[in-house]
């Protein structure tokens, strides 16, 4: 038997989680200098952490270690279990080096027992989706080998959108110029993000107001995800506290899209990626045609 692990930047709840089994390691990140763990909102909650961002509270984040990677996967393998672990993406973080690290140092120390590990190249509930789709997979009973085999085939079809109100933490994380910044707040320009097929988050569109990029989002998905308005499988949406819009965005994709698989999943956009999009933020994610972008 093997067990399905991630790490916490898949921005499902902890509830979601626990209900599939799935065994979570947080990264960790700095509000003005302290530390914390990546834990969900229990030991800062997140409407506050987004309200000192508000108010100008610096953020960093960090990875996961080699020595946290090896003593999380040591455990499991302790309990007599191996384990596929997806990863938060190559192309935003190097915390994969060091589970890949760490599951070579285990090796020799545990030649009975077998590890993958899958680079979702997806961020957030994006991650998330891989993740979740792991655990069907578990859940099915297929190997481990088969099961991270079809993870490596599916992944690049989980499609990531997202949108911000203002650009103020982009340009804090470099992702946009100060000066494109200034006159993008300025005009209201509301970017239209997507991850792309290695895993970095890219700028796609400058859209002027809130209302035009929410109606973006929606026909960027009817143009990838799979079967166009005929999507039938799940959708996740992701919020940094801005309930109204996730509220407005679901409205939207739930007129577009009347085969949901189940209701829409809200979630709340975790320290770790937030940290980097700022409070304002919203993430759609849902299976399409292969990220090519």
């Amino acid at each position: 038997m093997y067990i399905v692990t991630c790490c916490s930047t898949v921005d499902l709840s902890e509830e979601h989680l626990k209900e599939r089994n799935i065994r979570c390691l947080p990264f960790h990140y700095e509000l003005d200098g302290t530390s914390y763990l990546d834990d969900f909102g229990k030991t800062v909650p997140l409407a506050d952490f987004y309200e000192a961002m508000r108010n100008g509270a610096e953020t960093r984040t960090s990875q996961i270690n080699i020595t946290e990677y090896y003593d999380f996967f040591k455990g499991i393998f302790e309990e007599g279990y191996d384990i596929l672990h997806i990863a938060f993406s190559s192309g935003l973080s190097g915390s994969i080096n060091s589970a890949n690290n760490a599951a070579a140092m285990l090796a020799d120390e545990y030649p009975d027992r077998k590890i993958r590990i899958v680079d979702s190249v997806n961020a957030s509930a994006g991650h998330g989706l891989v993740v979740d789709y792991a655990a069907d997979l578990l859940a099915e009973g297929l190997s481990l080998d088969d099961a991270a085999d079809l993870v490596e085939a599916r992944k690049l079809h989980a499609q990531g959108w997202f949108f911000t109100t203002t650009l103020k933490y982009l340009v804090r994380g470099g992702r946009v110029s100060k000066t494109a910044g200034l006159i993008g707040d300025t005009l209201g320009i509301c970017p239209l993000l997507n991850i792309n097929m290695e895993g970095h988050l890219i700028p796609r569109e400058k859209i002027r107001t809130k209302k035009k990029v929410m109606a973006a989002l929606v026909s960027r998905m009817l143009q990838v995800a799979e079967g166009g308005a005929d999507y039938a499988g799940p959708c996740h949406i992701c919020h940094s506290d801005c309930i109204d819009d996730a509220d407005a965005v679901i409205a939207l994709i739930e007129e577009n899209f009347p085969n949901l698989r189940g209701k829409i999943e809200l979630h709340e956009v975790g320290t770790i990626i937030g940290s980097h999009t700022g409070p304002g933020t919203i993430g759609a994610f849902f299976w399409g045609t292969e990220n090519t972008l």
